[in-house]
């Protein structure tokens, strides 16, 4: 059976379908990804264009080298797509309906990689910042972004 994995933008505004295996994925430390995700790495896998599919919305791209366009959502700013041109489209694994469902398989990059990630797990954790389930019934509530899963119909602006 042929995988399909499902993603979007946080408002709903831009949504896609990739059939097949999610090619390469990898979390990339350059530093033109750090920008662009306002963080210190973004995930990515590849997609052939002939298995992707945007089903709802059109994705504003910025040029952002010669041989690279990235695509977002203009309306709440999502990273969703990295194309450089080739068979394929890459796309944020963070986007994905099911994040969990690709598992990064290598790192690139690495010489922008921030020189502290090794010790993120010996942190300390401040329980007292961790949302409750009651938090979460006022958040979902309130919340504009989208489900994490198709939906016939959608506008933000219905549900909050």
């Amino acid at each position: 059976m042929t995988q399909v994995h499902t993603g979007g933008c946080q408002c709903g505004a831009v949504r896609y379908r990739a059939e097949g295996e999610v090619g390469f994925p990898h979390v990339c430390h350059c530093r033109m990804c750090q920008k662009a995700a306002g963080n210190y790495f973004m995930p990515f896998g590849g997609v052939k264009y002939e298995n992707f599919t945007l089903t709802r919305g059109q994705p504003t791209w910025f040029q952002s080298s010669a041989n690279v366009r990235r695509g977002f959502c203009g309306q709440c700013g999502t990273p969703l797509f990295y194309d450089g041109g080739h068979d394929h489209i890459s796309i944020t694994l963070g986007s994905l309906d099911e994040p969990e469902s690709v598992k990064p398989g290598l790192q690139t990059n690495l010489p922008r990689k921030m020189i502290w990630f090794g010790e993120l797990d010996t942190l300390p954790h401040d329980e007292r910042m961790d949302t409750s389930a009651e938090d979460d019934a006022d958040i979902a509530a309130s919340s504009r972004q989208h489900p994490d899963h198709e939906t016939q119909d959608w506008s933000p602006e219905a549900h909050s």
